[in-house]
């Protein structure tokens, strides 16, 4: 099965969008994937607004990318856009670093106002970044993300309906393409 980078862009410690991905990645290694998590807020901030790929750090981080067959991507949206720690990190990657992978783009935001962002402001850098396949992304309200008390997470029923099959066929996706046969 596929490699699978899951990476949040949000600088918050109590993200949200860190807990969908989370839940996503659940999902994704209950169909054999195997999924590295790589939060950006995690970074030394300097090194990263710094572009600085000697610090070890940011190597790791480039090296997460180099290695995974698959990306999925997290972000809050702020004013209409992915935020700005995400960018800070995929700006330091090499321009085609997302050649030959199939990236999952998934947002989060305070209301449906945003929802166009994955399609309007994530999905263009992500093709520009050379990713093979960009699947169907998905945006989720921060108020159908209900962290449980003891830390785990659920999502809101209908959100969890509509997302399973954006995840599934994601991980469809990553399954080797069987050859086509052409009969005469």
């Amino acid at each position: 099965m596929a490699v699978i980078l899951s990476v949040s862009g949000s600088p918050s410690a109590t993200s949200r969008t860190t807990k969908l991905l989370r839940h996503v990645d659940r999902r994704l290694v209950s169909h054999g994937h195997r999924v590295e998590a790589l939060d950006a807020r995690s970074l030394p901030a300097g090194a990263l607004l710094a572009a600085d790929t000697a610090d070890p750090a940011i190597a790791r981080a480039v090296e997460l990318f180099e290695r995974a067959d698959a990306v999925v991507i997290g972000t809050p949206v702020y004013k209409a856009a992915y935020s700005g720690l995400l960018k800070a990190l995929l700006d330091l990657l090499p321009q085609y670093a997302l050649r030959g992978k199939t990236v999952l783009p998934l947002a989060t935001g305070g209301s449906t106002a945003h929802v166009l962002a994955v399609d309007y402001a994530l999905r263009p850098v992500l093709n520009s970044m050379g990713a093979a396949h960009i699947t169907q992304g998905w945006f989720v309200l921060d108020r159908h993300i209900v962290v449980r008390e003891d830390g785990g997470t659920e999502l809101e029923r209908e959100t969890e309906v509509l997302l399973t099959p954006v995840v599934d066929a994601f991980s469809a996706a990553l399954q080797p393409r069987a050859e086509l046969a052409v009969t005469v």
